[in-house]
């Protein structure tokens, strides 16, 4: 398990990605898939085409994901992979924000909403396609949160580009259209395929987990299912939904958290003293004979 897993996730590109368009003028659209689930990853995606390729990605049959059928989007994604006139039109970069990461951004002590973390995705997205010399002239990016805030956020970061940051982009731009293609079906594949680490002691019920989506009722009874009275779920669920935390709250083990040393009450600040304050350890660890070991000495 790295660390890496919590905190950060690597860009993904397509196999035509780094050598995309010989320095023409692109087009780069940028959307997400699973933002919404308690289960598993949100996948960020962006898209990217010549400018002189407009009509040729229209004929492609791009739209929102959410429009089209599975198999029509599998059916695009494909050809985007493995077909090689395809291939000279659009290039795609992926971002695997896994459950593990979001639920240790969003509950760490300095949080980090998903807001944020949809913001810095697209950004890193972007830097990508400019670090491997892509000329890109014009972004449009499906909105996360007020979209006059968040295009000056992205116009301060990249000036010199146009940006346009629109409600359902991924149903007005068609490079927008791409991106939630390779978003959706990336995720797809990733649930699909998902491994469990923590093994058979995942109840998963026959008709699977559903769509991760907290009113589906696969999921709501894998939910209910699969809960570990220690150590709550596996890493396929974002424990910083409510929907999670609700059902933890019920089903697992109340943990009282016990600090090595009483905090000082706010009327000792007013207290005269001859001295350093001594420390008073907490009664949880007197009446257990524990220690603080501080180093190998210590033993």
């Amino acid at each position: 398990m790295s660390e890496a897993s919590f905190t950060s996730c690597p860009t993904v590109p397509s196999s035509n990605f780094a050598v995309f368009a010989d320095g023409r003028p692109c087009v780069l659209g940028i959307d997400e898939a699973g933002r919404g689930p308690v289960l598993g990853p949100m996948l960020y995606a962006c898209a990217i085409s010549p400018l002189e390729n407009a009509e040729q990605l229209k004929a492609l049959g791009v739209d929102d994901s959410k429009a089209l059928t599975e198999e029509k989007r599998a059916e695009i994604f494909d050809l985007m992979n493995n077909d090689d006139e395809t291939k000279k039109i659009v290039a795609y970069a992926t971002r695997n924000l896994s459950a593990r990461m979001i639920s240790a951004a969003m509950l760490r002590k300095l949080k980090c909403s998903l807001n944020e973390l949809s913001h810095n995705s697209a950004i890193l997205l972007i830097q990508k396609a400019l670090d491997m010399q892509i000329n890109v002239k014009e972004i449009y990016v499906d909105t996360v949160g007020p979209k006059g805030t968040y295009q000056n956020k992205l116009q301060q970061r990249f000036p010199g580009i146009e940006i346009v940051v629109s409600e359902k982009a991924d149903s007005k731009y068609p490079i927008v259209s791409a991106a939630s293609i390779a978003a959706k079906v990336t995720r797809d594949q990733v649930l699909n395929d998902w491994s469990f680490e923590e093994g058979a002691v995942i109840k998963v019920p026959e008709d699977g987990y559903g769509s991760g989506y907290p009113g589906d009722p696969s999921t709501k009874k894998f939910l209910s299912n699969s809960i570990d009275p220690v150590f709550g779920y596996s890493t396929l669920v974002r424990f910083s939904w409510k929907t999670a935390d609700a059902a933890l709250d019920k089903a697992a083990v109340k943990c009282d958290w016990e600090d090595h040393t009483k905090v000082a009450t706010v009327k000792s600040f007013f207290t005269a003293s001859s001295g350093p304050a001594a420390h008073s350890r907490s009664a949880y660890y007197r009446e257990r004979t524990m220690n603080a070991i501080h180093s190998v000495e210590s033993f």
